[in-house]
C-alpha cells in the first residue's frame, strides 16, 4: 500500500509520518518511510536545490522539472522497490505537492505537470492523507523551525493560503483523499491518522 502525506508548509504531516510508521510496525507490518523532494541518494541531491536558497531562485517551469526528475529517481530507488516486496510506503509528499506548488500556485502549469506525471511516473498513490490546518498559524510553526529549507515558506503567507485552498480543490476531485484537521493535540491526530490507515489496510485484506 502506497501512502502519501500532503498539506501545506508547518501542518504537522512530517511528524504525523514518522509516528504512523512507528505505530504500523509495532501492529507488525513492514512499513518504509520516505519523503519529496528526496528518498533517494539522487533525489536527495536535487532536494537542497529546490528547497534552499532566495524564492526567486528558480522559476516554475525550472522547478517542475528538477521536482520530477527527483520523483522519477525515487520511484525507481525506493518506492516501487518497496512495493513489489510487499511494505507499506508512507511518503511525506508526493505528485499532488507539485499539482499545487508548481501547477496552481506558482505559475499556471496543471497541465504541462500533469503531462509530465502521466509520462514520467504514473502512479498515484492508495491513499492520500491531507492535513489542513490555518495558513497564519502553521507558517508560524514552518518559520519557527530555523532551518535551510524555507524557500517555499518565503514566499508568505498568501502563498500558503493559495495552497491550502488548492489542496482542498484536489481533495474533492480525487476520492483517495482523506482531510485530517492537523491543528489538534498531536497524539488524537496520531489516532485518527492510525484509525484511518488501519480501516484501509483491513479491508484491501478482506477484499
Amino acid at each position: 500500500m502506497f501512502i502519501s502525506f500532503e498539506g501545506i508548509d508547518g501542518s504537522g504531516k512530517s511528524t504525523q509520518a514518522r509516528l504512523l510508521c512507528e505505530n504500523l510496525r509495532k501492529e507488525g507490518h513492514s512499513v518504509i518511510h520516505t519523503r519529496e523532494p528526496g528518498g533517494s541518494k539522487g533525489a536527495e541531491e536535487i532536494r537542497s536545490l529546490v528547497l534552499e536558497g532566495d524564492p526567486d531562485r528558480w522559476s516554475a517551469e525550472t522547478e517542475l522539472l528538477l521536482f520530477t526528475a527527483a520523483r522519477r529517481d525515487h520511484l525507481e530507488k525506493t518506492i516501487l522497490p518497496a512495493l513489489k516486496e510487499g511494505q507499506i510506503v508512507i511518503c511525506d509528499r508526493f505528485a499532488d505537492s507539485t499539482r499545487v506548488f508548481q501547477g496552481l500556485t506558482r505559475g499556471d502549469l496543471r497541465d504541462k505537470v500533469d503531462r509530465l506525471h502521466n509520462e514520467m511516473i504514473n502512479i498515484e498513490p492508495d491513499l492520500t492523507l491531507l492535513f489542513d490546518m490555518d495558513p497564519s498559524v502553521s507558517l508560524a510553526r514552518a518559520k519557527s523551525r530555523h532551518t535551510s529549507e524555507e524557500r517555499f515558506e518565503d514566499f508568505g503567507i498568501e502563498f500558503q493560503q493559495a495552497c491550502r485552498a488548492a489542496f482542498l480543490a484536489l481533495a474533492k476531485k480525487f476520492e483517495r483523499f482523506e482531510i485530517i484537521q492537523a491543528d489538534r493535540d498531536i497524539d488524537i491526530v496520531s489516532r485518527e491518522v492510525q484509525h484511518k490507515v488501519l480501516s484501509r489496510l483491513e479491508n484491501r485484506v478482506t477484499v
